[in-house]
């Protein structure tokens, strides 16, 4: 834990911690307990993330360096009446996507499967697909 050598109190943590409230309550936390609260403050059990990616890459040119973070996880947090907004428009326009893309698949498929037996809906008329779906195994 800590060094024999080093008080708890002197550390900046701690001090920021017991400036944040008031003298008479900072002053009845004992060592063990400041090194609890610091292990406890310090331990980010609440932000691992399923995927954390960080990183960081110079800018050419300019010796600074830029980071980066992608984080993604499961959302613990309220949301509130805007992001619960955003989020049911992402879900419909996904929503839509998907249904809109699995229609024009399947009849895609259905054109091809029409077109491979030979059936014409339309007299002496191609829409092209099934002479550009044979090309691709040519």
């Amino acid at each position: 834990m800590e060094s024999k050598n080093t008080n708890i109190k002197d550390e900046i943590a701690i001090k920021n911690l017991l400036n944040r409230m008031p003298t008479d309550v900072a002053n009845t936390f004992t060592d063990k307990q400041l090194v609890h609260l610091k292990s406890a403050i310090g331990s980010r059990e609440w932000g691992k993330h399923k995927i954390d990616f960080r990183g960081t890459f110079p800018l050419p040119f300019v010796r600074t360096r830029i980071y980066y973070v992608f984080l993604m996880g499961r959302n613990f947090r309220e949301l509130s009446r805007k992001e619960q907004l955003v989020s049911a428009f992402s879900i419909a326009l996904f929503t839509a996507l998907f249904i809109t893309f699995s229609v024009l698949l399947g009849l895609l498929v259905l054109y091809l499967i029409k077109s491979a037996l030979g059936i014409n809906i339309f007299k002496d008329f191609s829409f092209g697909i099934w002479d550009w779906f044979k090309g691709l195994w040519k």
